[in-house]
């Protein structure tokens, strides 16, 4: 009898693996649409949108042309401009920050929790109670890696304070926080549909979700030039729409992403069981919530190195994020910190390493990633 075939390369994630898994019903959602004519908005974004709010629990959502888009629109609906300040983390993709510039506003940068790497309510509350050069006006947290922030007590300073709550969700489609979906928390909940993303796109995309219908209205008209009426602008607006492809394309994921996020959980439970007695730092997990792993980090001093040996065995690792913004060339020395300054945020950016993780990995993939990471620890012994 012939033996199995050798595994390939594995890689860190791997967008296609999760097209051939829909192949059939996407394919046939995009001849839909190719053949009905109408590409950008529409029929297919409407049934996207509705279905997608419906999944998160809130009663509107907007599609637009990607997450960072997404950020800027809610902070334009809240009336977020210059001399504005927005709270976030320096640990996240620079979209986040990017956004907040983009509508005129301020970052600052608050640091984050040194096991679940969000950011820490103690340091927000440390930074609302120290003068500013602008006016305190949001505050945007990250649910990274898949796992919700502490949304408790954010929620409860950004209502003490009088700011709004944008949640950044572009890397928790599904996750939990005591039972409900994240982005049904905050004024506005922010998705990014890029391909790698737990719900991803064949290209890009975005959504807010909001439960107040007046924020949904001005949201709908900023992503399309402020038309109330085609071709009159009654506000300032962009151009952001969400294309009738993708829409399709994410109608048909949407149903999956249940089973996909609970297929990451197990993969993640499998690496926690064969990576436990490593001395490494395994992801942790909230007891109030449910991560959905977008990303599987680990942590350790020796991460070059056990990258470099991983890459030579044919396996993918990526690094969420080397840089923290507020040391990327393009920022550095011009953004505010909170009082603590960004220490945590720094030592992990370090140490952190994700492994590969999406829901098409095989057990046996699994298996050889435990296990050239045990002979990584045994070479260094």
């Amino acid at each position: 009898m012939a033996g199995k075939a050798p595994i390939g390369p594995i890689p860190q994630t791997d967008p296609r693996a999760g097209y051939l898994a829909h192949k059939s019903a996407i394919d046939r959602a995009i001849t839909r649409v190719l053949e009905c004519g109408s590409y950008i908005l529409g029929k297919e974004v409407e049934s996207f949108e509705a279905a997608f709010a419906d999944f998160v629990g809130v009663a509107h959502a907007v599609g637009c042309a990607c997450g960072t888009d997404a950020i800027e629109l809610a902070l334009r609906a809240c009336n977020i401009g210059a001399g504005d300040i927005v709270f976030t983390v320096s640990h996240t993709a620079v979209a986040t920050v990017a956004a907040i510039e983009r509508v005129g506003a301020m970052a600052v940068l608050i640091d984050v929790e040194p096991e679940t790497y969000t950011m820490a309510p103690h340091e927000l509350s440390r930074a609302l109670k120290v003068p500013h050069a602008g006016r305190p006006a949001a505050v945007l947290p990250v649910h990274l890696y898949g796992q919700p922030a502490e949304l408790s007590a954010l929620c409860d300073l950004a209502r003490a304070n009088g700011l709004c709550l944008i949640e950044d969700c572009a890397q928790s489609h599904g996750a939990l926080y005591r039972g409900r979906p994240a982005g049904s928390f905050g004024d506005f909940g922010c998705f990014s549909f890029y391909p790698t993303k737990n719900l991803g796109a064949l290209g890009d995309g975005g959504m807010v979700v909001a439960g107040n219908p007046a924020l949904a209205a001005a949201l709908r008209e900023m992503r399309e030039y402020g038309w109330r009426q085609r071709y009159v602008s009654a506000c300032v607006g962009i151009n952001s729409r969400l294309d009738s492809i993708q829409a399709a394309i994410l109608g048909v994921k949407l149903g999956s992403l249940a089973a996909d996020n609970a297929r990451r959980r197990t993969i993640a439970d499998r690496y926690d069981f064969g990576l436990a007695k490593l001395p490494l730092t395994l992801p942790k997990r909230r007891t109030n919530a449910t991560h959905v792993f977008h990303q599987y980090v680990i942590r350790l001093a020796e991460r070059d190195a056990l990258r470099d040996w991983l890459h030579a065995a044919g396996i993918g690792t990526r690094i969420h994020y080397p840089v923290p913004v507020h040391l990327q060339p393009a920022y550095r020395g011009r953004l505010a910190a909170g009082p603590s300054g960004l220490g945590v945020t720094e030592r992990a950016a370090r140490q952190i390493l994700s492994l590969p993780m999406y829901p098409q990995i095989s057990e046996e993939m699994i298996d050889r990633i435990i296990t050239q990471i045990e002979r990584f620890f045994s070479r260094l012994r």
